[in-house]
């Protein structure tokens, strides 16, 4: 449940507040009028939709090292042999999935076991690991993690994501507005009334986005989890799927190790975590044992 209400949060905000600056200059009073128009409605949302995956997406990189304090690594002079080893495969991997540009490599304090990739597009990427994660894997599963994550940016899952965000946002923005109007609408023709006030009208768009949303993740996430799939596959493919399948099976020993500071980034974490139907509808990785089959069964 913390995972859905931080993923809901964090992009209700950013809609919340570029609503808030649109509503200050009055770039709205049109479109949101009762009876406005339907097209102009869909294209406010859109790019108020879009506006706020995007800018979550060029602040990504700068997000997850304050956040997280990833202290970034020079590939040009290693200060250890865990930094010279871990830009040696970052270096090897990139290559090897057709990654022009070598990421920001960094490490992160966590005793968790973990690691993340992110940023604007495959050329401005960061790659990141745990403390955690270099104390307790050998070399060969962190080289199939970094390929992993490498796969990840060697597919734009981050783009993808966002655009697939900002579609969600647009249609949630859009519904809840329609929705809201027409529950107005009925009231006014029940009561004979003025329908709903523009405080009771907000808070109800407000309400049905987050219900929307809901709605909306349960896809978002469905995709995150054969994004993650196909990133193992790309691991497989350029780390090796023996050392893949390696890199899961010793994260699996480590999903005791959870680190709660870094709950807002729950998103960015390999190992889900959780049972029931709530943790299979808004898990952003599938589990780990289904992982484990699915490489094994790669041919």
């Amino acid at each position: 449940m913390k995972r859905i209400l931080l993923f809901l949060a964090s992009n209700i905000l950013i809609l919340l507040t570029l609503s808030i600056v649109v509503r200050i200059f009055g770039l709205d009073r049109h479109l949101m009028a009762y009876g406005g128009n339907l097209g102009g409605l869909l294209a406010f949302c859109a790019v108020f939709g879009f506006g706020g995956s995007i800018i979550s997406l060029l602040i990504s990189r700068w997000m997850a090292k304050m956040a997280l304090g990833v202290e970034l690594i020079d590939p040009n002079s290693p200060r250890n042999s865990a930094e010279s080893f871990l830009v040696e495969k970052v270096r090897i991997l990139s290559s090897r999935a057709g990654i022009s540009t070598l990421p920001e490599i960094g490490i992160y304090p966590s005793p968790e076991v973990n690691a993340f990739a992110t940023g604007p597009s495959k050329n401005r990427a960061l790659v990141a690991v745990s403390a955690g994660l270099l104390n307790r894997m050998d070399e060969d599963a962190i080289e199939g993690v970094i390929g992993h994550e490498l796969s990840h940016v060697a597919n734009g899952d981050m783009v993808t994501m966002t655009l697939l965000q900002g579609l969600a946002n647009t249609f949630v923005m859009f519904f809840a507005r329609v929705a809201a109007f027409l529950i107005s609408q009925a009231l006014r023709s029940r009561d004979r009334r003025g329908g709903l006030g523009p405080i009771a009208y907000y808070l109800l768009v407000w309400v049905l986005e987050i219900a929307f949303m809901l709605l909306a993740s349960i896809v978002i996430y469905s995709f995150s989890r054969w994004r993650e799939y196909r990133a193992d596959a790309g691991s497989a493919g350029v780390a090796g799927r023996e050392k893949m399948i390696h890199a899961l099976e010793s994260l699996k020993r480590s999903s005791e190790l959870i680190d709660d500071r870094h709950a807002a980034l729950a998103t960015m974490k390999i190992n889900s975590r959780g049972a029931g139907l709530l943790a299979k509808l808004f898990s952003s990785h599938p589990p780990l044992e289904k992982r484990i089959a699915a490489v094994k069964a790669l041919p």
